[in-house]
């Protein structure tokens, strides 16, 4: 009789544990198609292109004028260092030496002869990929001039 007393009580406790799985849900496969759902409204979706942002202009930026502007323009850097050029586009004879010292008396000379035109403001253009030092170069190169007004821009290359 012991014997069977016994043995009730562990037979009850492994049917509970058994009931006990049995009343988890697996709830993987609801995740999946949930994601599945999100996926496919995002992809299937169609922004509205009528809402136009309107986006906040600049506290403390003004338009500068590039007529009447010195204005040099830093392409993508090359092996040595990204090609410089004392006018508004690449054009191969506006293009600076790459010796920094002779591009200093360049950048000198046309912000010279910019200024005897009665252009006081220097814009310095970058490409996306140009890296800081290459820019921080060239505004050392035109901060040795004095009474001109510097003016960094970047081109966004499509």
């Amino acid at each position: 009789m012991r014997s069977s007393l016994a043995a009730s009580p562990t037979a009850a406790a492994a049917r509970r544990k058994r009931g006990g799985d049995e009343e988890d849900i697996d709830i993987t496969p609801m995740i999946d198609v949930t994601f599945l759902l999100l996926i496919f409204f995002l992809v299937s979706s169609v922004p509205d292109q009528q809402t136009a942002i309107e986006l906040p202009d600049a506290l403390h930026g003004k338009a500068v004028s590039q007529l009447e502007s010195i204005v040099f323009t830093i392409g993508e850097a090359g092996v040595g260092s990204a090609p410089v050029y004392a006018a508004d586009g690449r054009v191969p004879e506006a293009q600076l030496s790459e010796d920094p010292e002779e591009r200093a008396g360049q950048v000198r000379d046309a912000i010279g002869k910019g200024l005897r035109e009665n252009k006081t403001s220097v814009v310095i253009k970058a490409d996306r990929g140009v890296p800081y030092r290459e820019v921080a170069k060239l505004i050392s190169d035109a901060s040795q001039t004095e009474g001109v007004r510097l003016h960094l821009a970047v081109l966004d290359n499509e």
